[in-house]
């Protein structure tokens, strides 16, 4: 197989995250620069801990992923971003409660060094926070150019040969789709008409990170990147761009469950997910706006997997209900209940009961880092707009109009090392051997 001409991976590559003083940035910077120094393990990677099979079976060849895909090294991160609040990422990790002190300072100084740029920010899209480190009010069109000038600024001043632009921060208020979004023109149109509600602040954050030539990354389920417009301008400017909503906590459990039950055609009658959280995540939930957000990424999943119009007997009537509850004492420490009605034989009703435990912010971490590197490798191989073989970290993975997304984890995964053999000029695996 012909192997993908890449770039060199020479140089530093800056990231720079937007909520880069939140939870789930200042866990991830936190943990990558502890894991560079030699203290820990990157534990949830792939591109530092996980094997890739290469060759038939009797070959037994399974190399770890970063020695023979040409991903940058931990070494040549450089962090940096935006935030509505003007802590330091010590601060802002110590604040957020989720590591433990000792373990924040052993890469103080370095996280103290990493301090915000003032962010856009409208009080409309997240209406549970009142951020006071913000760009001044401004039409959407002049805070896209204040952030690209950031974007260049931090490169030059970091001496970074790449950035990648990473969305960490929180849920906006639902918006739909709207004629705003289907072209290019017409969204540069309402950029430069100021058309406050059509145009998102991650939207500003997707375009100036586009028009730099930096991939962008959509960590949340917001309306952004996932529009004809973008899709249009990332094809125009050849930049890779994914999302959107990293797969975390209950999904992640979804998108192995639910192909379980189609495997074996089992049918399920009802999917009842509630969940408990604290923290600013937690907080901006609470409001019924950037609920809706979460709740339609969350939602998308089973029906998709299950291919319910396919098999109206077993998915045809499935009743699906999510909740998501504010709860401060839980801070960052995410707990998720699931009750899952299934059918069996001859119309025998059983359950699953799960009660997940989890940490939000330290499941999210290692996607981060797997997707800045990932990210980074497409551009390198001349790989622009939707990297479907992502999906594989995402909640309601990105997807062209005349294609069906893929939900099932495991597809994903298969699609994603695929998509590494490729890369390296390996055959591609199809399982028969």
């Amino acid at each position: 197989m012909e192997k993908v001409e890449v770039k060199d991976a020479k140089g530093k590559l800056g990231v720079l995250i937007v909520g880069v003083g939140g939870a789930v940035a200042s866990t991830f910077i936190t943990g990558t620069l502890s894991v560079r120094k030699g203290i820990g393990i990157p534990i949830g990677s792939l591109t530092q801990l996980a094997t890739i099979r290469l060759g038939k079976r009797y070959e037994n060849r399974f190399p770890k992923i970063k020695d023979v895909v040409p991903l940058a090294g931990l070494e040549d991160l450089i962090f940096g971003g935006w935030d509505i609040f003007d802590e330091n990422v010590y601060e802002a990790a110590k604040h957020a409660e989720v590591l433990k002190k000792e373990d924040i300072d052993i890469v103080k100084d370095e996280l103290e060094a990493i301090k915000p740029m003032p962010a856009v920010f409208d009080q409309n899209f997240v209406k549970r926070l009142h951020g006071t480190h913000v760009k001044k009010e401004a039409s959407r069109w002049e805070l896209i150019e204040l952030l690209r000038e950031d974007i260049r600024r931090f490169k030059a001043a970091n001496g970074c040969e790449r950035v990648v632009v990473m969305w960490a921060a929180s849920t906006e208020v639902y918006i739909p789709q709207s004629k705003e979004h289907d072209s290019l023109a017409a969204f540069e149109k309402a950029l430069k008409e100021d058309n406050k509600e059509a145009v998102s602040p991650s939207m500003c954050y997707a375009y100036a990170a586009i028009a730099e030539g930096c991939p962008f990354i959509m960590g949340a389920p917001n309306l952004c990147v996932d529009i004809p417009a973008m899709w249009e301008f990332a094809d125009k400017n050849k930049v890779a761009i994914s999302g959107k909503d990293y797969k975390t906590g209950q999904t992640m459990l979804k998108t192995v469950l639910a192909p379980m039950l189609k495997t074996r055609m089992l049918g399920l009658e009802g999917w009842f997910s509630t969940n408990i959280l604290g923290n600013r995540d937690g907080e901006v939930l609470d409001d019924p706006g950037s609920f809706k957000t979460k709740e339609v990424s969350k939602l998308s999943v089973i029906n998709t997997i299950l291919q319910t119009e396919t098999y109206p007997e077993l998915y045809g009537n499935i009743y699906h209900k999510v909740r998501i509850n504010y709860y401060p004492p839980r801070k960052d420490n995410k707990e998720g209940w699931d009750n899952i009605d299934i059918i069996g034989w001859m119309g025998y009703p059983m359950q699953l009961k799960i009660d997940f435990l989890c940490r939000d912010s330290i499941l999210a971490a290692p996607l981060c880092l797997d997707l800045v590197l990932f990210s980074d490798l497409a551009q390198r191989c001349g790989f622009y707009g939707i990297q479907s073989w992502l999906s594989f970290y995402f909640k309601s993975p990105m997807h062209a109009p005349d294609r069906v997304p893929e939900h099932d984890l495991f597809i994903q995964h298969t699609i994603l090392k695929n998509t590494l053999r490729k890369i390296i000029g390996e055959p591609t695996l199809d399982y028969l051997d």
